[in-house]
């Protein structure tokens, strides 16, 4: 008996719509099969591989005429959940998932360059810390901060080093017209971002 397969039209769809149309139908496998995906933009793209790689699911792109068919096949055991800290040895306190939302490129009310200063000093603080948030999320004009130009970037790259996850969004990559100079971190999706903030422990909003 053949697996089933699934096929999703998502061109034209806004972020996170591929996302969510694509693990929904994984999910209602029900166990091992493939789901194909069709998409019409790079962003699009990078956020399917993304979610793949966070839910245990092999996927292989193929393109033709600007159009993507990204083809995912997971195991009878179907997708891997989000829950963590299985197995894990007693007596050890549990690191919290402190979440840091950045969504712009100055800090606080009132004069710009001040705010742009505080920005930078905040991101550079947080690389002193003792306990580092597990993940930083820019959206809107806070995506600025992770592309060619930022006063940020070595600041980033090295709590991207230290193990913490440094995501934007491609929606506000592309608004901004800076999708090509993203310098550090990863692409993200809105369903990835809703993801993340509703598993956090904390979230921080400077």
């Amino acid at each position: 008996m053949s697996e089933e397969v699934v096929r999703i039209d998502a061109r034209g769809k806004a972020c996170p719509l591929p996302v969510v149309m694509t693990i929904k139908a994984l999910e209602e496998l029900g166990g091992a099969g493939t789901v194909v995906t069709t998409v019409d933009n790079e962003t699009a793209v990078s956020n399917l591989k993304n979610m793949a790689a966070e839910k245990g699911a092999s996927v292989e792109v193929a393109a033709h005429d600007d159009v993507y068919d990204l083809t995912f096949v997971v195991g009878e055991d179907g997708l891997k959940g989000s829950a963590s800290g299985e197995g894990a040895s007693c007596g050890v306190a549990p690191v919290r998932n402190v979440v840091v939302q950045i969504t712009s490129d100055k800090m606080g009310e009132g004069d710009e360059q001040l705010g742009r200063q505080l920005m930078k000093a905040y991101v550079f603080a947080l690389t002193q810390l003792e306990e580092l948030p597990q993940t930083i999320l820019f959206y809107n004009g806070g995506a600025k901060l992770t592309c060619e130009g930022s006063p940020c970037l070595e600041d980033l790259e090295g709590l991207q080093e230290a193990g913490v996850k440094i995501m934007t969004c491609g929606t506000c990559l592309n608004h901004y017209g800076i999708a090509d100079t993203l310098k550090v971190g990863e692409v993200t999706n809105m369903y990835s971002i809703a993801e993340t903030l509703n598993n956090a422990s904390l979230v921080v909003r400077p």
